[in-house]
């Protein structure tokens, strides 16, 4: 019972679970009824979503040392008790429930999902490649 990192708006893998939107904003244009339907999310979770701010460094890095500061912004928001508590609360229910977690960014490498990957890996999450 893994737990997946995925794109949002792709199509479900089998047995995928509850699909959970780490994003700032929900999908334009699409009416909230079909966030599921058309395979956004189930549930809304901004809490791991970098932050306004941090959004634009991640936007505009260009360089491996601005995707690093990046990076470095986005963990730090992470580190902080509601962020932490619930890498910690998806790390344990990794290894009891299908689910996945979720950006719109088409490169995972150069998302906030790379990092998301690796905090819930620090914490003993099981995550299906």
């Amino acid at each position: 019972m893994p737990l997946r990192i995925i794109r949002l708006g792709t199509p479900r893998i089998k047995d995928e679970g509850l699909r959970l939107g780490t994003v700032r904003r929900p999908p334009r244009g699409v009416p909230k009824a079909q966030f599921a339907a058309q395979n956004w999310y189930d549930v809304w979770f901004p809490t791991l979503a970098p932050s306004a701010e941090t959004v634009k460094l991640g936007l505009t890095a260009q360089t491996e040392a601005q995707w690093r500061a990046y990076a470095r912004k986005y963990k730090s928001e992470m580190a902080r008790p509601d962020a932490a508590h619930a890498l910690d609360l998806l790390a344990a229910l990794s290894h009891t429930a299908n689910f996945s977690l979720g950006c719109y960014c088409e490169d995972e490498s150069r998302c906030h999902r790379s990092i998301l990957r690796e905090l819930l890996m620090e914490r003993g999450a099981r995550i299906e490649r």
